[in-house]
């Protein structure tokens, strides 16, 4: 009752679900998707909720079959339409994180998915602890303050609200909800495989911090997420005040104006417009285009990755896909 409770104040906090809407709920069967189904379930009557479930089989796994199958009798009991699909993962990957494409892919399913039921948002089940791992990844691989908000409760992509109700609950109290409940969910044991860079953070760093600087250094990673969030928040709004004209252009008048931290975030604003997603776009690609801007001539390019192109005009950066 009290990590429902909880939860139910952190939707009403960040205005995730309101009465009447139609949500997506992705569900691979593991505890905190599980767990976000029942919570979500458990309001849908009060707040007249259309629930939809969403499956997305990666194939990774012999078994990974059962795991739809799973999901599939979870929706049966509860009354809720079920959609699910196999993907080969492996067959199409063909370059970078493995990890990065199987979570495109499903991302794509999701939205297309929320499009055809008419879902206007998707919810998933990321938790406290994915919080901290996800900071802690990008510290350790180089980011600023956008990369220490780490995942938004709240996000629009593709016209479509992802919401992620349990990102304030920590993974055991998720174990404890089920297992009080004696609801039973999926173990996926790749999330023990120490050949991913997450896992590694899970279950080497983050004990080893836990151990000898910070029993709650999770807490501690998931409150400067929350913070760095605010902030990013503020900043992008002065930055959107800026961005007025042409969606492919920034003009150097408009660049030269702005504060370091604002007219970074215009770039960024500028490149997300071509692209969804700027999970590839790093620190090292902004150091780039700002050198450029300061100090490289007119007709200098950089190339950056999805085909996008900033090319430093006469009196501005201009914005293409090749």
């Amino acid at each position: 009752m009290v990590m429902s409770k909880e939860i139910h104040k952190f939707i009403k906090k960040y205005r995730l679900i309101e009465r009447g809407d139609r949500i997506l709920i992705g569900v691979s069967g593991g505890p905190d998707s599980v767990a976000l189904l029942y919570v979500l379930n458990s309001l849908r009557k009060e707040l007249k909720l259309s629930l939809h479930i969403g499956h997305l089989d990666h194939m990774l796994r012999r078994n990974s079959g059962s795991d739809a199958v799973f999901v599939k009798k979870l929706a049966d009991k509860l009354n809720i339409p079920f959609a699910s699909k196999a993907v080969d993962i492996s067959s199409k990957h063909k370059k970078g994180s493995l990890e990065e494409f199987a979570r495109s892919e499903r991302m794509k399913f999701l939205v297309a998915l929320a499009k055809k039921t008419g879902a206007e948002k998707i919810a998933l089940g990321h938790n406290l602890d994915d919080q901290a791992e996800t900071v802690l990844m990008r510290i350790l691989r180089g980011t600023g303050l956008y990369g220490l908000a780490g995942i938004l409760p709240k996000r629009k992509i593709n016209g479509i609200y992802f919401v992620r109700p349990l990102l304030e609950t920590q993974r055991k109290d998720i174990q404890a909800y089920l297992s009080a409940r004696s609801i039973s969910a999926r173990t996926d044991l790749s999330n023990f495989q120490e050949k991913y860079f997450r896992n590694k953070v899970r279950h080497k760093l983050i004990p080893f911090l836990e151990k000898y600087f910070n029993k709650k250094i999770k807490v501690s990673l998931a409150r400067l997420a929350q913070s760095s969030g605010l902030d990013y928040d503020y900043l992008e709004g002065a930055a959107e005040r800026s961005l007025k004209g042409p969606t492919r252009v920034l003009t150097f008048k408009k660049l030269s104006a702005a504060h370091p931290a604002i007219r970074r975030i215009m770039i960024r604003k500028r490149l997300s417009g071509l692209q969804e997603g700027m999970r590839r776009i790093t620190y090292q690609h902004m150091l780039e285009i700002e050198e450029m801007l300061l100090n490289q001539p007119c007709g200098s390019v950089v190339s950056l990755p999805k085909g996008i192109r900033v090319k430093k005009a006469k009196r501005a950066l201009r914005f293409n896909l090749r």
